[in-house]
């Protein structure tokens, strides 16, 4: 409930026509996804194929699976916060059809375990016509809630939040807050070059100063660097050397702690900000 709270306190904070886009967006996103599901559980074939390319992923592959997933549902909620994301998600940290069929099932399947594991106690035979029916049943509930803010996005939040505490608890020390890894080659070649106006500052990697006129890196954060600087370092780290801004990233579990810690951050900020 801590959880759901803070990103609930952090989303409060968009302004009324971003929390509609993003409602309307979640809602189509979450319709496209019903219906995949759908049509997996209306089709034995579909089913059969989705199942078995479950059962082939070893536990690590299952739990990457969900951690793209994961990680594309944190990409939906973040994006109308700043600073935005400099680029599309790498390749690497998308989630294809495939694999969004196995981790829609498997995220149902979880689901279908906590609330009727009757049905999976059956032969696995039988699995397809009593997880259809389930599904139908919760589909059915969940529509009575309504089309609004908090029917759409809390159901939503609700499920990231499952997928945050699989992933956390799966992947053990490979979403450790901390862990260094190098920034984006597509973020850094997006960073901006500007000219330093003035006398300039130092630049706190090489201790030297910026000299007016000449033109230097500016990260996100707004803090300014020599390229010859900072390119080095951000093959080392996604990091800010001032202020710890992490640019994206290629991995997809520190870019899940990118966003996360992100979100937790807003959200947290506007719940001091209520309790002044």
């Amino acid at each position: 409930m801590e959880e759901e709270t803070i990103i609930t306190a952090a989303l409060s904070t968009l302004a009324s026509p971003q929390l509609t886009d993003l409602t309307s967006s979640i809602l189509s996103l979450t319709l496209h996804h019903h219906s995949r599901l759908s049509s997996l559980l209306c089709s034995p074939s579909l089913f059969s194929l989705a199942l078995h390319h479950l059962h082939s992923l070893s536990l690590a592959h299952k739990t990457l699976l969900i951690a793209k997933y994961l990680l594309s549902s944190l990409h939906h909620l973040t994006r109308h916060f700043h600073p935005p994301t400099l680029i599309p998600p790498h390749p690497t940290t998308t989630i294809k059809h495939r694999d969004l069929d196995a981790a829609l099932l498997l995220i149902f399947l979880c689901d279908v375990h906590q609330e009727s594991p009757e049905i999976l106690k059956t032969p696995r035979t039988g699995w397809r016509e009593g997880l259809r029916k389930h599904y139908s049943k919760t589909v059915l509930r969940r529509s009575s809630v309504g089309v609004h803010y908090g029917g759409v996005l809390l159901p939503y939040v609700e499920m990231v939040i499952r997928c945050w505490r699989f992933v956390g608890v799966m992947a053990g020390c490979a979403v450790k807050e901390g862990r260094e890894v190098a920034a984006a080659p597509a973020a850094v070649v997006a960073l901006p070059a500007v000219e330093v106006r003035g006398g300039g500052g130092e630049c706190v990697i090489c201790r030297e100063k910026m000299s007016g006129g000449r033109d230097v890196c500016e990260l996100p954060c707004e803090h300014l660097f020599h390229w010859m600087c900072i390119l080095p370092w951000l093959k080392k780290t996604n990091t800010c050397p001032c202020c710890r801004f992490q640019l994206p990233t290629e991995d997809v579990f520190c870019e899940i702690e990118r966003l996360w810690s992100a979100l937790i951050k807003i959200g947290d900020g506007a719940l001091s900000g209520e309790r002044t």
